[in-house]
């Protein structure tokens, strides 16, 4: 038995160092369109740390909501952390992760990117086993986070047998 209520996913929250230039990036290079704003909060007493896990004097200086095509949205912080703040973890470190999106022709979005002067990590790769028939490549925003695009019109090979399908943001209401 699972979460009762599940539907999935809703937001993918992450923290940056500058708001404007990360709204740039998001709209501008990645298509994201603005929806809302919520405006700075900290908290009293331990409140900051209870609920956010984070030094009691830090404050969320503004947070903006995204919606980026058809999948979960992006929630988008700027702090200022009372106790200093640490790069972007690796994906190797415990933490570590990165925000997939799915893109129809892998290779023009490469070449979207990379016209964008966006840090491209090396050249797509093409999967096997079970992911064969997709292609992938990660890619860094300004801040540091790593993103990745990844391809596969034709599907998986996994998906063949598969009793159960990954939701696929191409066709959602399969």
């Amino acid at each position: 038995m699972g979460l009762p209520g599940l539907r999935g996913s809703d937001h993918i929250g992450f923290t940056v160092p500058d708001l404007d230039e990360a709204e740039t990036f998001l709209v501008d290079v990645l298509g994201a369109v603005p929806v809302y704003t919520l405006p700075g909060r900290s908290g009293e007493g331990d409140w900051m740390t209870r609920q956010l896990g984070v030094h009691p004097r830090t404050r969320i200086r503004e947070i903006r909501f995204y919606r980026l095509g058809n999948g979960t949205n992006l929630e988008v912080f700027a702090y200022d952390a009372a106790d200093g703040q640490a790069p972007p973890p690796r994906n190797s470190d415990i933490g570590g992760h990165h925000l997939a999106l799915y893109v129809d022709d892998l290779d023009a979005a490469v070449s979207h990117l990379r016209a964008h002067g966006v840090d491209v990590m090396g050249e797509p790769v093409v999967s096997g086993a079970a992911s064969a028939g997709q292609r992938w490549i990660y890619f860094r925003a300004p801040w540091g986070m790593q993103f990745e695009l990844v391809s596969f019109p034709d599907g998986k090979a996994y998906e063949r047998d598969a009793e159960t399908l990954l939701w696929h943001p191409a066709r959602p209401a399969e």
